[in-house]
């Protein structure tokens, strides 16, 4: 998971404004440990059960080209006689395969350490609401708890590594975040989004400790970033969120583009404390070893520092273009 997680973490990775790349995260690590195996009992092939409709086929088969291209991939659902999830339900029950899908609750679920996604079932007519029944790690605003949470996230160099002033290791940080936040209804994400193959589908999304950790770490991120590298990365991050959700985690774009985002780590070292309540995050405060802000200079008050007197001269420089453009251009 540092491989995986904790890069799209500093790198603030999401597409489309509200997934934070749970199962497209996990399906390059999916792959790389099946080119693993495979090289290990000197296969010639490999398989996936994806669909030929979804994303998942892609990220598989991106993967086995750039690790392994010499093998074979076999996709059963493209080339046997699938129509859809009730035929593969009936093919399941006839090979007395257990699966955790049912005509009574048809939901797909994938779930994973930084989220669990449900789609399918009701959940494909978007004038419906997600029924309650879907959300298997978080309670709703309205069950949550009458009391807030208070939790203190610690971090070095953009990666997080304690909770409450206490060492932990990267699963149990994450482990603890999604029971913390599923307690107190963070973390659910309903969305329309645009798949690579060019269909539009819903997704629900289950992510408390991914939504808490991106909180966290961009509020320490505004203390240890100058402005112009912080709007950049601002960029960066839909950019490799993009690549991350369309397969392409192992192409030089992405590599290079995280080589920017890690130095971009070096300061943001140091603590956010967050208040979680219904659904809600605040931030109550926040500490970086070295930051960038200073009360004594951004203080209304006095300070030797700031000479008010030279905003004049700056003001007119800014805007010196505007002003040419009115006396130039006046009708």
């Amino acid at each position: 998971m540092v491989d995986y997680l904790w890069p799209a973490l500093k790198a603030h990775a999401v597409y489309e404004h509200k997934y934070l790349l749970g199962t497209a995260l996990a399906r390059p690590l999916i792959a790389e440990k099946v080119v693993e195996v495979a090289r290990r009992v000197k296969a010639d092939a490999v398989a996936h059960g994806a669909t030929g409709k979804g994303n998942d086929q892609v990220r598989f088969e991106l993967t086995f080209a750039a690790l392994a291209p010499e093998l074979q991939v076999i996709a059963p659902w493209r080339t046997w006689n699938f129509r859809g999830r009730e035929d593969l339900l009936a093919f399941a029950d006839q090979h007395g395969i257990p699966v955790p899908v049912s005509k009574k609750r048809p939901y797909s679920s994938d779930e994973n350490l930084w989220h669990i996604s449900h789609e399918g079932g009701i959940l494909e007519d978007l004038g419906k609401p997600v029924p309650e029944d879907v959300y298997e790690w978080t309670l709703s605003p309205q069950k949550a708890s009458q009391t807030p949470a208070h939790v203190e996230i610690g971090f070095e160099k953009g990666t997080p590594v304690s909770l409450d002033g206490k060492k932990i290791s990267p699963v149990g940080i994450v482990t603890q975040l999604n029971a913390l936040g599923g307690r107190h209804a963070v973390g659910r994400v309903d969305m329309v989004e645009n798949r690579l193959v060019g269909l539009k589908s819903r997704g629900i999304y289950e992510c408390p400790a991914a939504t808490i950790l991106y909180a966290a770490h961009r509020e320490l991120e505004s203390l240890a970033l100058d402005r112009e590298t912080l709007h950049y990365k601002d960029q960066v991050g839909p950019k490799l969120g993009e690549l991350i959700y369309n397969g392409q985690w192992f192409t030089p774009l992405r590599e290079s583009l995280q080589t920017f985002v890690e130095k971009t780590q070096k300061y943001v070292t140091g603590r956010v404390k967050l208040e979680l309540y219904k659904g809600n995050i605040s931030v109550l405060s926040r500490q970086c070893d070295k930051s960038l802000y200073s009360k004594d200079w951004v203080t209304f008050e006095a300070d030797g520092f700031y000479n008010q007197a030279d905003a004049t001269g700056f003001i007119r420089l800014f805007g010196l273009p505007l002003k040419m453009e009115s006396l130039l251009r006046r009708s």
